[in-house]
């Protein structure tokens, strides 16, 4: 898709091509603002099955398969194996780890890593641990992988958690507790692992020492002040530029965990009935998860906010959530009643809909039925202010599918209880994904721009200009493997490299632009359907020549193309 999910895949792309694993690059340009490992992944992917969208997937289906694994595996540890299957269902069929986990963002595999800190955390300082040490070793090698998926929260989330724990347990000071911990070894394996790349980014991006507080456009400090002051400190009191995210509503942020939880956030009730007294190891691993809970969702409630930003709280709350519902009681078969409740009405809903927009016309794609909301985009899920009703009729099919797999739902879970009716909402909740699978291939048109990048490997060769952004066609780059001018593009993510020492110019304004349209050489513009008008005023509609069309979006040349 356009926007990150392709700027990752290109990004490694390039680290492979041109060998340097070091400084990410778009374009040309540098690209300073996250850690390298996922990059690190996806390069490693490509070597192995060669560069294709697929493969540039990997890396997050073995994470996610990884994060399930260690969660039901720490419950069991914790609670007993019938709660490690309910804690391993609640994370890997709820419904955020799904929907964060269909782009290319290194947070499932950040939430992996911290799952296993804090796992391996809780192993070390166990008195009845075989091998206390091999687990403090996890622990130091986890924070050091955690630093490279997504620099200092990897260490501050786990961290700050344990503190807390100890704190609460009245442990923080008891020598034998940091002996178990090994902190001088630990900090140097995780120096060890994250510190070489630190050190090579810093000296082949400087200055070195820039220690200055004010983020503005036009001046360059080097890659430590960019990675670690702007987008660190800056980012977390807002005062980063560019300033091209925006934050979701705190009363939005915490809410939506019932809907990234679900179909399991019905049973969040059932965990206040749990001990979290650290008597044993259940009640140290709730408490644990509860500091661990709690720190992440108060952190980003003073900080700005995505919506995916919370998904290293989620194992903490598939522990509880299946301890919970291990111990069964009244609050877990009213969850089930009222996710029947739901299941039922959601199922009414779609077959609803379904039957409203069945002979609705769909003339080309789903594009033709969406209503843009630009000013929406900043946040992780701004499209979907875009859908209106008439767009439904494109999406009947999944639109059934969403129906079925609610209706079975709701007939599971009558009069169940137990481990039937948790069976039966997995089972919902995996049908669901694949009616949200076929939804998202209808949506393909819209939210990628692969068939203008086929129709232009097919065309003759000629430069290439993309307008606006990188990031709004930034599939184009990845499926022609090419580099391209930007047409009015210095700004958000690539205009602090740009004023990097040596970064090519490949950006140009209208009046460069249209110099090259009018020359001889062929050139291609891709370029969104609504923005067109404002090239017709410069050098009118008949030198426009359209070679394809899809979402939207249109591919043009300035030479007509001879069929």
């Amino acid at each position: 898709m356009d926007d990150v999910d392709a700027v990752q895949a290109q990004i490694a792309r390039n680290m492979l091509a041109s060998g340097d694993w070091v400084t990410a690059r778009l374009d040309g340009v540098p690209y300073l603002e996250k850690a390298p490992l996922i990059y690190w992944l996806i390069a490693l992917s490509y070597k192995i099955f060669g560069v294709t969208d697929w493969a540039a997937r990997i890396p997050v289906v073995l994470a996610a398969i990884a994060l399930a694994w260690l969660t039901a595996g720490m419950a069991s540890w914790a609670f007993g194996r019938r709660a490690g299957l309910y804690a391993g269902l609640c994370i890997s069929t709820c419904f955020g780890l799904f929907l964060f986990t269909r782009i290319l963002i290194p947070d499932v595999m950040l939430t992996a890593s911290i799952a296993l800190s804090l796992w391996a955390f809780l192993r070390a300082i166990d008195e009845s641990e075989r091998r206390p040490r091999w687990w403090a070793l996890a622990l130091a090698a986890s924070l050091g992988v955690s630093l490279l998926f997504k620099s200092l929260v990897g260490v501050l989330f786990p961290v700050a958690a344990a503190l807390l724990y100890l704190a609460f347990t009245r442990q923080i000071l008891h020598r034998k507790i940091w002996k178990a911990l090994h902190p001088v070894s630990g900090l140097l394996i995780a120096l060890a692992i994250a510190a070489p790349w630190h050190i090579l980014a810093t000296l082949r991006n400087p200055p070195y020492f820039d220690l200055t507080m004010r983020s503005v456009a036009g001046q360059y400090h080097g890659f430590l002040w960019f990675y670690f002051i702007n987008e660190q400190l800056l980012r977390f009191l807002n005062l980063r530029y560019p300033r091209d995210y925006d934050t979701v509503p705190r009363l939005y942020f915490w809410g939506f965990h019932l809907l990234w939880l679900f179909p399991w956030s019905v049973y969040f009730p059932a965990i206040a009935k749990l001990s979290f007294k650290p008597a044993d190891r259940a009640g140290k691993t709730r408490l644990l998860a509860i500091c661990w809970v709690g720190f992440v969702l108060v952190f980003f409630t003073f900080s700005t906010t995505q919506e995916y930003y919370s998904m290293p709280c989620y194992p903490a709350l598939a522990l509880l959530l299946g301890s919970a519902m291990a111990a069964g009681g009244a609050w877990i078969r009213r969850g089930t009643q009222m996710l029947c409740v739901l299941f039922a009405a959601a199922a009414i809903a779609a077959f609803t809909l379904y039957f409203l927009v069945w002979n609705l016309p769909t003339p080309g794609d789903i594009s033709e039925a969406l209503r843009p909301h630009p000013g929406a985009y900043k946040l992780s899920l701004g499209h979907m202010e875009d859908l209106t009703v008439a767009s439904l009729a494109y999406l009947r099919t999944p639109l059934l599918a969403a129906a079925i797999a609610f209706l079975v739902g709701a007939l599971g879970t009558f009069r169940a209880s137990g481990q039937r009716a948790f069976l039966a909402a997995a089972l919902m909740a995996v049908l669901f994904f694949q009616a949200a699978r076929m939804a998202m291939a209808v949506f393909d048109p819209y939210l990628s721009s692969r068939p203008l990048a086929e129709a232009l490997r097919r065309a003759p060769p000629g430069s290439l200009i993309v307008d606006h952004h990188y990031y709004t066609y930034s599939s184009v780059f990845f499926y022609t493997n090419r580099d391209a001018l930007l047409l009015n593009g210095r700004f958000n993510n690539l205009v602090y490299g740009s004023y990097a020492p040596g970064a090519p110019n490949v950006f140009i304004d209208d009046a460069q632009w249209k110099t090259m349209w009018l020359g001889q050489e062929r050139c291609y513009l891709v370029i969104s359907q609504v923005a067109v008008g404002r090239l017709e005023k410069l050098i009118g509609h008949e030198r426009l020549p359209v070679v394809a069309t899809s979402g939207g979006k249109l591919l043009l040349t300035n030479h007509a193309l001879v069929e």
